[in-house]
């Protein structure tokens, strides 16, 4: 099951997912970002390392390194 978090400010759910982008130097790095519905790569847990914040202007989602 994709983890998921409800958001305080619209009460909406949003669904994580990650992807591996090539960045222009060749280099590969991993995004992490929220969804509106659980989609392909959608991540069970959390990744170590990162908290889930929340924008407070926009209610959405976010991932904190700490």
């Amino acid at each position: 099951m994709a983890f998921s978090v409800k958001s305080n400010k619209s009460g909406k759910t949003y669904y994580l997912h990650a992807r591996d982008q090539l960045l222009k130097g060749g280099h590969r790095q991993t995004i992490y970002f929220f969804a509106a519905q659980a989609k392909e790569g959608a991540m069970n847990s959390v990744p170590t390392g990162y908290q889930v914040a929340e924008n407070v202007k926009t209610g959405l989602p976010l991932l904190k390194k700490g």
